[in-house]
């Protein structure tokens, strides 16, 4: 067997509703959307969500080659980019052409991906995240309701610029969160916007009233050194990771116990590098938490790390042309067993997207909002439903 082409389309969705942060927290509804597909001199295809652009630089490493051996394959292109750099969009084809990969692995062996990478089950714990800064507060009750009528018993709320306005939504969170759990499981997320001595005040603050899980973000990525005066002042865990991209850029957070949860994704360099972050992770003692994605299709590889706790479901809809049998019930996200990722993409509705772009109030990737680690700036007046 042997990899003899791809294809990369791309496509704009618009999502159910907006999605915000502390860094442009009058959200975003246009979400940017693309598919790769690797091909084979047998008719088997494996594909990827999210990043296919560059994807030429790279392919030519494997190209001809067969497609079983990833982890070999990721070593070449990894060794490829030795000297150019492993970042950016050479870091976006690794991940994507490595995605594809494993989806393709776990199709030849007619099994689902968690199957593949040794998994006992298809069963990973979930977290509600609204990305909901830019919800009302009964938008906000609502979504989280929403997610506890699901058995979900844990939120995660985007925080930062208003400390009022936060404790009073966090409030929110949890009465809507408690039909799951007399005591919700309750995170913080403000995505580097503080500094790390503006963290610790603001956390303290509202460790006061909420006993929290985990603050994420709360100082830059690679700031180990705040991001530890962090952990060592507040009572809560601090995570991040998201924004880095492979072991490399999360060696430092680890060495220095900077963080204590790491969250991870695909992003950090496919399949093959999210493993290694994780496995690196739990030689240290370290949990890790899953990334929220379309059709929560990395559930597949969090079922497999024997240190992961939670992953994150937003659900803002952004399925627009993916068919998938996932379910969330009993606050768990449930696998089926169809082979690979379990999704199929429907490219009748691809097409009809490509054909006719929706339109809609701004698209990813957030920009910093303006004061970030030196002063806070509150949300202006209508900026945000809620002020």
């Amino acid at each position: 067997m042997k990899i003899t082409g791809y294809r990369v389309e791309q496509y704009l969705m618009k999502m159910d509703r907006l999605v915000g942060d502390a860094n442009l927290p009058s959200g975003v509804e246009m979400l940017p959307g693309s598919i790769l597909w690797l091909e084979t001199d047998e008719n088997v295809t494996g594909s990827s969500l999210g990043y296919g652009g560059g994807i030429e630089s790279l392919f030519g490493v494997i190209e001809g080659a067969d497609p079983r051996e990833v982890v070999a394959h990721w070593i070449r292109m990894n060794d490829h980019l030795h000297k150019g750099g492993n970042e950016g969009a050479a870091s976006a084809a690794l991940s994507a052409i490595d995605m594809a990969l494993w989806d393709l692995k776990a199709k030849l062996a007619d099994e689902p991906l968690w199957k593949t990478l040794g998994a006992t089950a298809g069963r990973v714990k979930a977290y509600a995240s609204g990305l909901d800064y830019c919800l009302s507060d009964e938008d906000l009750f609502a979504f989280y309701r929403r997610m506890a009528e699901q058995g979900i018993d844990s939120g995660k709320l985007k925080v930062g610029l208003d400390l009022k306005a936060d404790l009073r939504r966090l409030g929110i969170m949890r009465d809507a969160l408690s039909i799951a759990s007399p005591r919700p499981g309750l995170m913080i997320d403000s995505n580097e916007y503080w500094s790390p001595k503006q963290a610790v005040r603001y956390i303290r603050r509202l460790e006061k009233d909420f006993d929290l899980i985990w603050v994420e973000e709360p100082a830059r990525r690679w700031d180990y050194d705040g991001l530890r005066l962090v952990s060592q002042q507040v009572s809560a865990a601090v995570a991040s990771g998201e924004n880095l991209h492979n072991l490399a850029d999360i060696y430092p957070l680890i060495a220095n116990r900077a963080v204590d949860v790491i969250n991870v994704w695909t992003g950090q360099s496919g399949v093959t590098g999210l493993m290694q972050i994780a496995h690196m992770a739990h030689a240290h003692g370290l949990q890790v938490s899953m990334m929220n994605a379309q059709a929560n299709y990395m559930a597949q590889i969090a079922a497999a790390l024997p240190n992961h706790n939670m992953m994150e479901v937003v659900d803002p809809g952004r399925e627009h042309c993916l068919k998938w049998n996932h379910r969330i019930e009993d606050g768990y996200i449930v696998l089926s067993d169809d082979p690979g990722y379990g999704i199929e993409i429907d490219e009748a509705k691809l097409k009809k997207l490509q054909a006719n772009p929706p339109t809609g109030r701004g698209k990813f990737p957030f920009p910093r909002r303006e004061g970030a680690g030196r002063y806070i700036v509150p949300p202006a007046p209508g900026e945000v439903p809620w002020r």
